[in-house]
C-alpha cells in the first residue's frame, strides 16, 4: 500500500519543513513493514508538498504512525497537513 500526505507549507517554513519530514522518514524507515519513501514539493505551486511512503500493508502503516518517537515527530507537522485520505491499496503495478 502507499501512503500519501500532502501539506500546505508558508515559504517561511519550508527549509525547516524539509529538515522536520526527513526525521520523521528516518524514524518511519525504522518500522517493520515500510519499503520506500519520498518528500516531495509541487513545480507549479511550492507550498504544496507531500510525503509518499510505500508499506508491505495498512497495519504496519498504521502501527508505524502510533509508535511514540514517530508520534512525537509527526504531530508538529500535522497542522500543515491537507485533511483528505492518504492511504491507498495498490491495484495495478508494472
Amino acid at each position: 500500500m502507499i501512503a500519501i500526505t500532502r501539506y500546505r507549507v508558508p515559504p517561511e517554513r519550508s527549509d525547516g519543513f524539509a529538515a522536520d519530514m526527513t526525521t520523521v522518514l528516518d524514524a518511519l524507515a525504522g518500522s517493520a513493514g515500510y519499503r520506500a519513501g519520498r518528500l516531495a514539493r509541487t513545480v507549479d505551486d511550492p507550498g504544496l508538498w507531500a510525503l509518499v511512503t510505500e508499506w508491505d500493508g495498512a497495519g504496519f502503516y498504521r502501527r508505524a504512525l502510533g509508535a511514540y518517537d514517530v508520534r512525537l515527530l509527526f504531530i508538529p507537522l500535522a497542522a500543515f497537513a491537507v485533511d483528505e485520505p492518504g492511504a491507498y491499496e495498490v491495484v495495478v503495478a508494472r
